[in-house]
């Protein structure tokens, strides 16, 4: 039987929250021996957290040893502190505390979103294998391992020095330091085989702006890829600048960026966690010091299909956020597939931190954050985001949001647009531009105002939720259904419109935090519809006048703030329509309307005060209200 129940509220799990460290080791059973490889003596690096602990408890260089009765699992204890413990120097310095981390967040998960990095930081540096003290994979020379350089959406990155074979030189198999990212077996990115990283790479082959690897392969618990040691990230040279860049410096990283993400995206691939901690410079004092490279591919995942060419199909999952909140596209933070325009949103972000020192979105908290830095994207308008910044800022801002699921970027106009703000000399310039100098074709300046293909020209996002809606549609058909939230009171009449020119009439609506959520259906079965936004909570009058008209309430919400939107269909089954507001539940109302042949068939509430639609032949047969 059809029951009546009190809304029950689902919260959403809860987000990634960040730890101060490391999670704590779990110590090993009593009485277990210790494993076998760790008694034959394998080097392990020792950490300076470590060696501080040593002096802290004899001194200098001086050894404890341990009594023969001594448990070998305190032992083992001892040796596993030792060589996981995290290095965070240089981490945690003044101007440092502000860096984002990825996200691979589930929201609909009970365990809640977990951050990649923290992901890696808990199966690296909690409870699993130390890293081996030397490396030597898939016929590599074999490197020392020395300090740590840092943490990668999937891995951890340490300098490595060649102990035999090679050559002299700086970069290629041969070098004398190179990059050696580990990932532990168990880690996300693995996946049960090795990492997913590893066939990006595989298939970008040596592209434009991305570092080579040269060897890969398995080492004891970690899979390890052997790469050209770079030089600083653009945020480190932002934090150690005065964390800010000068027009021409953020001209030229937009114009080498562009040119690297051109080459990747055709080769079918899009980045996917676009960040000034993602673009690396060459080694300093080397030809290759102003050189860009685009890094940590952990998170890249195809546009299009290898085989036919065509586009990926659009899908959208609202409950899986990847990337890095302050840098992600909308388009991210609302689950849609990720394609070209999402890297150039993502680097349009990356841009204007680079010169302003800050986004208007940076300080939330919480297990809303993602979301609350979605709503902010959104009502900030490209005229607000960029009213520090040199006029081709915004209008690169302009034209990447505003850009369609499969839309071609056309890269040599939005390269264009920063001609004007790069010195004449190339041998001076902060950055190398090589890649936008190879690209060999005819640019024109890009006018937003005016498209120079004859298409129509553009609408730019104002800074409202407008532009941001979400269509998922039925697989069953004829049925289809779109879905719309976090709409605005002025951007709602837009979305109804455009979904009745596609047939869709709506079915239901709600609201939260005073914007409002509405589904549109082309399976309700109405012929007609007409709906009021009003500042009233059930606007009487107007009710009134549609019921003379033969319209019926279809569905209703209420605001906090004590507006309504009543929506009314004809071609419903009912033949007769009451409703009451009341400050209380009105179960007294509703056991009368009960008795006189009506059913339930909409309520909504605004602050304290219930609004309860109540309706003759709505094809139940029975209900119950356990108020």
């Amino acid at each position: 039987m059809p029951e009546l129940r009190r809304g029950v509220r689902r919260g959403r799990a809860p987000l990634a929250r960040k730890r101060s460290g490391p999670p704590p080791t779990p110590p090993p059973p009593r009485g277990r021996p210790e494993p076998p490889a760790a008694a034959a003596g394998n080097n392990y690096v020792k950490t300076r957290a470590a060696v501080a602990r040593e002096r802290a408890r004899g001194g200098v260089g001086r050894k404890r040893e341990l009594g023969a009765d001594e448990p070998a699992t305190r032992k083992k204890a001892r040796r596993g502190r030792a060589g996981v413990a995290s290095e965070r120097e240089g981490e945690a310095g003044a101007g440092e505390g502000d860096k984002e981390e990825v996200e691979l967040e589930a929201m609909g998960d009970e365990s809640g979103g977990l951050s990649a990095n923290k992901a890696g930081g808990q199966e690296e540096e909690g409870s699993t294998a130390p890293f081996p003290e030397r490396v030597q994979v898939g016929g590599s020379p074999t490197y020392k391992i020395d300090k740590k350089l840092g943490k990668g959406g999937f891995g951890q990155v340490f300098l490595g020095r060649r102990i035999s074979g090679g050559s002299d030189r700086t970069t290629g198999p041969g070098a004398i330091e190179v990059a050696l990212k580990f990932e532990h077996r168990n880690s996300k990115g693995c996946n049960y085989g090795p990492p997913y990283e590893w066939q990006v790479y595989n298939a970008l082959g040596g592209s434009y702006g991305v570092p080579k690897v040269h060897y890969k392969g398995r080492q004891g618990e970690y899979y390890v890829m052997v790469m050209d040691m770079l030089g600083p990230s653009l945020w480190d040279v932002w934090n150690t600048s005065g964390q800010a860049m000068s027009s021409e410096m953020v001209a030229c990283i937009a114009v080498e960026s562009l040119s690297i993400l051109e080459k990747m995206h055709a080769k079918g691939y899009v980045h996917g966690d676009v960040k000034p901690e993602n673009f690396l410079l060459g080694q300093p004092s080397t030809q290759q010091e102003k050189k860009l490279f685009l890094v940590d591919l952990g998170l890249a995942t195809k546009w299009k299909d290898g085989s036919s060419g065509r586009h990926v199909e659009y899908d959208q999952r609202p409950d899986m956020f990847r990337g890095t909140v302050r840098y992600a596209s909308v388009h991210a933070h609302l689950g849609r597939t990720a394609s070209r325009r999402d890297d150039l949103e993502s680097l349009a972000y990356t841009l204007i931190f680079l010169h302003r020192g800050r986004l208007p979105w940076q300080g939330y908290q919480g297990d809303n954050k993602s979301f609350l830095v979605c709503k902010k994207k959104m009502a900030t308008s490209p005229e607000m985001l960029c009213c520090f910044c040199p006029p081709p800022l915004k209008q690169f801002l302009e034209v990447v949001v505003n850009m369609k699921f499969d839309e071609e970027p056309n890269y040599s106009k939005l390269i264009s647009l920063f001609d004007g703000l790069i010195g004449p000399n190339p041998s001076v310039r902060p950055i190398n531009t090589d890649g936008a100098q190879k690209v060999g074709q005819k640019r024109g300046r890009l006018n937003v105002e005016e498209e120079d293909d004859g298409q129509p020209k553009k609408k730019v996002r104002l800074g409202v939720p407008a532009t941001q809606w979400i269509s998922i549609y039925n697989a069953r058909l004829p049925m289809k259904q779109r879905y719309h939230y976090n709409v605005a009171d002025a951007r709602l009449g837009q979305h109804v419109e455009r979904g009745i020119a596609d047939g869709l009439l709506i079915s239901c609506v709600a609201s939260s935090s005073n914007l409002w959520a509405l589904i549109m259906d082309a399976g309700t079965g109405f012929s007609s519809q007409v709906y009021e936004l009003s500042p009233f909570f059930l606007h009487k009058e107007w009710i009134m006048e549609q019921w003379e008209k033969n319209y019926y309430i279809s569905s209703v919400a209420g605001c906090n703030n004590g507006s309504s939107l009543v929506v009314m269909s004809k071609g419903t089954q009912y033949t007769q329509q009451s409703y009451k507001v009341s400050e209380s539940f009105p179960f007294k109302w509703i056991n009368k309307k009960w008795r006189e042949g009506f059913h339930v068939t909409s309520m909504a509430t605004a602050g304290s005060r219930w609004g309860i639609v109540m309706s003759r032949n709505a094809g139940f047969s029975d209900q119950v209200e356990p108020y």
